[in-house]
């Protein structure tokens, strides 16, 4: 099982970076190059949304990436450390702060990811959430001759 591991000042300009390097990543995992596409959006999105979270709550940790390799899938996990709370159970923002539309915001991000990637896990908590994606990978062509 081979691990690769980004953190990122949470800064949108990094985000980038990190979309290239998990389609680096996954393309050497034998991820099919018809779904490197949808790779590179869904850890856009992902990345997006964690940065975000990371700046509303005044957050100066960074944003994690672990990029795995395993036999026959390849993952991306993607954690924020912003903390949350049961819904219904909100904690007031700052001056002009949107809790609805931050949620409302925060859904679509999720939704986005979800219609790109078959097999996604959200996890949230107080310490911070996770969103997990994997793809099917193929072992690479052996050469004849």
């Amino acid at each position: 099982m081979a691990t690769v591991e980004l953190r990122f000042s949470a800064l949108p300009e990094h985000v980038r970076t990190a979309r290239l390097v998990a389609a680096a990543v996954a393309r050497r995992a034998g991820v099919d190059e018809a779904v490197l596409d949808e790779v590179r959006l869904a850890v856009g999105e992902a990345c997006s949304r964690a940065v975000g979270l990371h700046q509303s709550s005044g957050i100066t940790a960074p944003v994690k990436v672990v990029l795995v390799e395993e036999e026959k899938q390849f993952s991306i996990e993607v954690g924020d450390e912003a903390p949350r709370s049961a819904p219904g159970d909100r904690a007031p923002g700052g001056p002009g702060h949107d809790a609805d539309a931050e949620a409302e915001e925060d859904e679509m991000g999720l939704a986005v990811i979800s219609g790109l990637v078959d097999d996604v896990e959200v996890t949230a908590g107080e310490h911070g959430g996770q969103i997990r994606m994997t793809w099917p990978t193929t072992p690479p062509a052996v050469a004849l001759g």
